[in-house]
């Protein structure tokens, strides 16, 4: 199981670029932090999320 904001995920594990598609997540609008290490953008295609991972995704948001 693969917890993500604290909602847990019924799969063992998930390219974290599938999940973000899968979800309407924008790459370039967000942060990706993996068991407590921010990940930078340019390995997002490359990592996949496992088992027992904590995954924190935040967004950007603009306002004055």
């Amino acid at each position: 199981m693969i917890c993500i904001n604290g909602n847990k995920i019924e799969k063992s594990e998930i390219k974290l670029s599938d999940y973000l598609y899968e979800n309407n997540i924008a790459e370039s609008r967000i942060a990706v932090e993996i068991n407590g290490r921010i990940l930078p953008k340019k390995q997002y295609s490359k990592t996949v999320l496992k088992d027992n991972d904590s995954v924190e995704i935040v967004s950007f948001v603009g306002g004055g």
